[in-house]
């Protein structure tokens, strides 16, 4: 598994789905259906997505220039 870091490519808006993705090797098409769906149910699904857009470091940053 890789590390949890949003990608610079492949990314709609914040990288989070596409993380999760690329995290459990799954599409990031159903990670996106998957948020999207979960957020007709009641719940803090938008802010959970713009504290993982906080938290999470980009890609280029989790790499080290060594």
């Amino acid at each position: 598994m890789s590390a949890l870091a949003r990608p610079t490519d492949g990314r709609m808006i914040g990288g989070v789905c596409a993380a999760i993705a690329r995290r459990y090797n799954w599409s990031p098409t159903t990670v996106r259906v998957a948020f999207v769906l979960s957020c007709l149910l009641p719940g803090p699904q938008f802010l959970l997505y713009i504290a993982l857009w906080i938290v999470l470091p980009g890609e280029n940053r989790t790499k080290t220039a060594w």
